[in-house]
């Protein structure tokens, strides 16, 4: 089915969803083609042909999902995924290849952004005044070449706003190490902060109130994105074992939402697993997951 056709794609495309469109200005230009069996869901596609273009068209012409062979595993894939099962896992129980699953996830990454872009537009007319956030660690390929997760949650309701990944040097007794066997590992912790707070700027009051530890390079990331806006700092607590170290060893924590959500990102990816054979190989990989969980977070775990 080829797409491009004025007559369906544009300001004046013909609606195939609505059933009275036949009777329009367009009626002698597009007819009715009968139907075809798409075998990916076992459903019905009425098809259509245009005359002025001379080319087909159906119900399925210009959906992301047009072409895909595998469509009726997306939806139980996009659930394992965020539910702390490895992409093998998700090939074994699905009976599909692997690749299908690594090709699968970059799709619905792309599809949880859009979803995402949306939801963030309900913040636009009523902008938030409250805003945690704070880094989270993890690796690619080794323990020797960390990456830094920058997470902006809004605390009432524990919706993840934003989040940037970025690399950052090994620190601790790996540094050495880690120059030893991968040289020099430059910090880019600086861009991914200013990438998340571009991003926030849509939906963020310039006067609100943001809450973190006491990172030392925090104030200047944020004073040049909301030079207004009032910053408030709480000292680093020890983590304990049950929340994977995300969750504090305190009675009150002040930043109890931002690091729960943090801890139910390293509950439900299972690349973010503290103990486990699962690494990342790939940052975008590890981008688009937790694209996929962010959207799956905000629209079905805290609904």
């Amino acid at each position: 089915m080829n797409s491009k056709c004025p007559h369906f794609i544009g300001k004046n495309s013909v609606n195939l969803e609505n059933k009275d469109f036949l009777s329009g200005p367009d009626q002698r230009l597009i007819i009715r083609n009968g139907f075809y069996f798409r075998k990916s869901d076992s459903k019905w596609i009425e098809k259509f042909y245009c005359r002025s273009c001379e080319i087909y068209l159906s119900r399925a012409t210009g959906k992301r999902t047009f072409g895909q062979k595998k469509r009726r595993v997306n939806s139980k894939l996009n659930q394992l995924l965020c539910s702390g099962v490895s992409q093998r896992r998700v090939a074994f129980l699905l009976g599909i290849n692997r690749k299908t699953v690594a090709r699968k996830l970059k799709f619905l990454a792309t599809e949880a952004r859009i979803k995402q872009a949306r939801f963030l537009k309900s913040y636009q007319e009523n902008p938030l005044t409250f805003i945690q956030w704070d880094d989270l660690e993890t690796a690619e390929h080794s323990k020797c070449k960390p990456l830094s997760v920058a997470l902006a949650v809004e605390p009432k309701t524990r919706k993840i706003l934003s989040f940037q990944v970025s690399q950052m040097p090994a620190k601790g007794h790996l540094a050495k190490i880690a120059f030893r066997k991968y040289g020099y590992r430059k910090d880019e912790r600086s861009k991914g902060w200013d990438r998340l707070f571009k991003s926030l700027k849509p939906i963020v009051d310039p006067k609100a109130t943001f809450l973190s530890d006491e990172n030392p390079h925090y104030p200047k990331a944020l004073r040049t994105h909301f030079p207004d806006s009032n910053y408030q700092t709480v000292k680093g607590r020890r983590g304990c074992i049950a929340g994977q170290g995300e969750l504090k060893k305190i009675g009150f924590d002040p930043l109890f939402d931002l690091n729960h959500t943090c801890a139910m990102l390293r509950a439900n990816l299972n690349r973010l697993f503290r103990r486990t054979w699962c690494m990342t190989k790939k940052r975008d990989a590890l981008a688009d997951h937790i694209a996929m969980y962010v959207a799956f977070h905000n629209e079905v775990l805290t609904p």
